[in-house]
């Protein structure tokens, strides 16, 4: 090998490690095993009916399938699982679909879909699953009253997310294999509701997830807030018509993550390249407070705020200069 090439593989292999480093260090704690058994769900088939009598009759036989899981976790002894599962199952509980198997997937609305005219579809990063499903549903609660009457919030959690602390949420492995589920929904959710404006709100590593399913979404509006990077250089790379928007709050750790990509040979592209609120990648920025990497939907929050603007097609707070 000669100097040079050594001199380049070394500096790959920093490159590396400082993204590493900058997701890893600052998350407290991985998250839990997903090796929690749970019977195979109902097969329930794609949305094809938003009327009130079908939903009704869906969100009825997810509850059983969840109520199926949470005996399961009883049984295997895993009491956080089993108390999580009980409150998802729970009257007034709205769920398309549920899997407990794999870490689990499912997806919650909150709100009336039959009748919504704004859809919000929430995508989560890395470390959320049914242990921690709690922080999800009080975020999409939050956004639902901000929305008001017409507004819904879908609860997309289709995929096994990764650890928050792991090699894997350095790579688009996890959103290649989550985006065509994410590009499902929304064409079903389009197909059900075809007046409706719909928005992505992508959060972390949903936003890569999001950028791999943007090409002819039949979402209006793409929203990046907490954000890595998306794996593409600028909006252009998205080949996507919707509207396409940035924020990061004041505190969100995410601002010191090295926006790289580094292919790492023998193991895969490390990193997500360009920071989707700088300029030159050319999405609108708003305004998203001065809250930390968990706190985009907190209730009362700038961010909250510009975020409800945007699922409603109004402008959001303007990012001071």
């Amino acid at each position: 090998m000669t100097d040079r090439s050594r001199r380049r593989r070394i500096r790959r292999a920093l490159l590396a490690a400082l993204v590493a480093f900058a997701v890893a260090v600052p998350v407290s704690g991985a998250a839990r095993p997903a090796a929690v058994p749970a019977p195979a769900p109902t097969v329930l088939g794609p949305l094809r009916d938003a009327s009130p009598a079908a939903l009704a009759q869906r969100y009825g036989v997810s509850r059983q399938d969840i109520r199926a899981a949470g005996r399961a976790a009883t049984d295997h002894g895993d009491l956080k699982r089993a108390a999580s599962l009980r409150a998802m199952a729970a009257p007034g509980r709205q769920f398309l679909s549920f899997d407990g198997r794999d870490g689990g997937r499912s997806v919650e609305v909150v709100g009336e879909l039959s009748s919504a005219r704004r859809i919000a579809v929430l995508v989560p990063g890395a470390g959320v699953g049914l242990d921690a499903y709690g922080r999800l549903r009080r975020d999409a609660t939050a956004l639902q009253r901000e929305l008001g009457p017409g507004g819904a919030v879908v609860v997309w959690l289709g995929y096994r997310s990764p650890a928050t602390v792991s090699t894997t949420v350095l790579t688009a492995e996890r959103a290649a294999e989550a985006a065509p589920g994410l590009r499902a929904l929304v064409d079903g959710v389009r197909a059900v509701r075809p007046a409706a404006r719909i928005s992505l709100l992508c959060h972390s590593y949903g936003s890569v997830i999001c950028a791999r399913s943007a090409p002819g979404t039949a979402a209006d509006a793409l929203v990046f807030y907490g954000s890595p990077g998306v794996g593409v250089e600028d909006v252009s790379g998205l080949r996507t018509g919707a509207r396409v928007w940035a924020g990061r709050g004041g505190e969100d750790w995410i601002a010191h993550v090295p926006h790289l990509r580094v292919r790492v040979p023998f193991v895969a592209t490390v990193g997500f390249g360009a920071d989707p609120v700088a300029e030159r990648f050319g999405a609108e920025v708003f305004d998203a407070g001065d809250g930390g990497h968990s706190d985009y939907l907190l209730r009362g929050s700038r961010s909250l705020t510009s975020l409800a603007r945007i699922v409603d097609g109004a402008e959001p707070l303007e990012v001071s200069r």
